[in-house]
């Protein structure tokens, strides 16, 4: 059976207890390989690594460092289909994502990062005739990165590549749910000739190596993509410390559609919001607040439309939807729809698990829960979604602003006045109008409330792993003695 090794100072080894956790394919429910147990000892090792390499690799230029970043980024397009087939099998994801979607959004935030680190320059301002200050921007240390199963290549590569780029060195932990990418991830980088040290990726569970990577004394900064209640460990454990840090956590996020919309889009970018990646998207639409006048019609196009994904064998080219994740995340799901009819819904369509061989659940619509209730407060974070009608903006907004996250909203309306009125009034950190999952990669991402913290994308990821200095000169105009 594969064992998946730690990638630390170009190296690939096993932890130092060398002990193993098994790498389980969720659509089947089967061991297919091995991932290192580690511990704090393994962290050590490569914090150190890190520290080591961070000299030589901080006084690269900033366009040495960005051919690095196109390499991998090239060798990435190269094992495309590999790439992807490895996600789809550790991650339960239809292949057809991975390979149109996760696995070159991967290859680009390496490219982008390369080259938006040409617009990382100080700024000058003349005080007077005789006073110029100028801004200038330096590495900061070792940095950690921490990302999440749901999205792991693509998810990983947007925080190393920034941190790369400005000329930090990396200590990553990628879910141990999900370990395969990053470990074809340290495979490439090591064949592109990356230098010892400057990338390091440990494998192994969050108490044994998230907690002693995060409060690492050399850690200069932390970037996390996960759970809010993983994120607010994170923060009461370096609290004090003084590090830099970008927490994306979770979301309840609201699709709101009017009676004026393009019906026809609206309800194909509706199914594809909800269900995408089997629901398990920060940026997923969980709550659909359709207003009255079409709540009926809509209802029965979108249950229609949901009953005709093809859910079954990830790697089959006409699967709609995988498998979830793990058997546990199926469980926690499958627990929030039993509750959800607890509270008084009514299950549209789905509900329930599919087969007795791997984690699969239903594409599951629920309608009549009151927009208050816990089901509609906390995330789920699977192919569950629920329906809530409206009638004006008033009673819309206090329903859509009335959980504690922040992070998304669509808008759907051809009044693009209303779109804007009511986008100024949603409290998230990100509003689509008419569209959804469109990003320009140059515009800052994150959310409000306890969706984050921080924010993470264009030059604002390449100013969070930078030191900013402000350098202030006296000149004089005649020759002193």
């Amino acid at each position: 059976m594969d064992k998946i090794l730690n990638y630390i100072n170009g190296e690939f080894v096993a932890g130092k207890q060398n002990k193993f956790l098994d790498n389980i394919n969720p659509a089947t429910g089967q061991v297919y390989s091995l991932i290192p147990d580690s511990d704090a000892s393994d962290v050590e090792a490569a914090v150190k690594a890190a520290e080591l390499a961070f000299p030589a690799w901080s006084k690269l230029t900033a366009e040495e460092r960005a051919n690095y970043l196109n390499l991998i980024a090239a060798k990435i397009i190269e094992n495309l289909d590999a790439l992807a087939k490895a996600e789809s099998i550790d991650n339960g994801k239809p292949f057809n994502l991975a390979q149109t979607v996760d696995i070159p959004r991967s290859a680009k935030n390496f490219n982008f990062f390369a080259d938006a680190i040409s617009a990382l320059h100080g700024e000058s301002f003349r005080t007077n005739k005789d006073v110029i200050n100028y801004t200038d921007y330096s590495a900061l240390g070792v940095v950690a990165c921490i990302s999440p199963w749901n999205l792991p290549l693509y998810l990983l590569t947007w925080k190393i590549a920034p941190a790369l780029v400005a000329g930090n060195t990396v200590v990553a932990k990628p879910s141990e749910v999900t370990p395969m990418t990053a470990y074809l991830l340290a495979k490439i980088c090591a064949e592109v000739g990356l230098p010892k040290g400057v990338l390091n990726i440990i494998h192994g569970l969050g108490p044994s190596v998230g907690s002693p990577l995060v409060s690492h004394k050399k850690v200069k900064a932390i970037t996390f993509t996960g759970s809010t209640q993983t994120g607010k460990s994170i923060a009461q454990a370096t609290a004090g410390q003084f590090k830099k840090l970008a927490l994306e956590m979770g979301g309840k996020n609201a699709n709101i559609i009017f009676a004026d919309c393009d019906f026809e889009k609206t309800l194909e970018t509706t199914l594809r919001s909800t269900f995408s990646n089997q629901g398990q998207i920060c940026l997923c639409g969980s709550r659909l607040f359709i207003e009255k006048s079409i709540y009926e019609k809509f209802k029965t196009a979108l249950v229609e439309k949901t009953k005709q994904l093809k859910q079954g064998d990830p790697l089959k080219s006409d699967t709609d939807q995988g498998a979830l994740v793990s058997e546990l995340h199926m469980n926690k799901v499958l627990q929030c729809i039993n509750h959800a009819k607890a509270e008084g819904g009514t299950i549209l369509c789905g509900g329930n698990r599919k087969g007795n061989t791997g984690y699969f659940v239903e594409p599951t619509l629920i309608e009549g829960v009151a927009w208050d209730s816990k089901t509609n407060q906390e995330e789920i974070f699977g192919p569950v979604a629920t329906l809530i009608p409206f009638t004006t903006e008033e009673e819309l907004l206090q329903m859509v602003n009335s959980t504690t996250y922040g992070l998304a909203c669509s808008i759907w309306t051809n009044n693009i006045h209303k779109a804007q009125r009511v986008a100024h009034l949603v409290e998230t950190g990100v509003v689509w109008i008419n569209t959804w999952m469109l990003r320009d990669l140059r515009t800052p991402f994150g959310g409000v409330k306890e969706s984050g913290y921080g924010r993470e994308g264009g030059l604002e990821a390449l100013k969070f792993f930078s030191e900013v200095k402000n350098i202030c000169i006296q000149t004089f105009n005649e020759t002193r003695s």
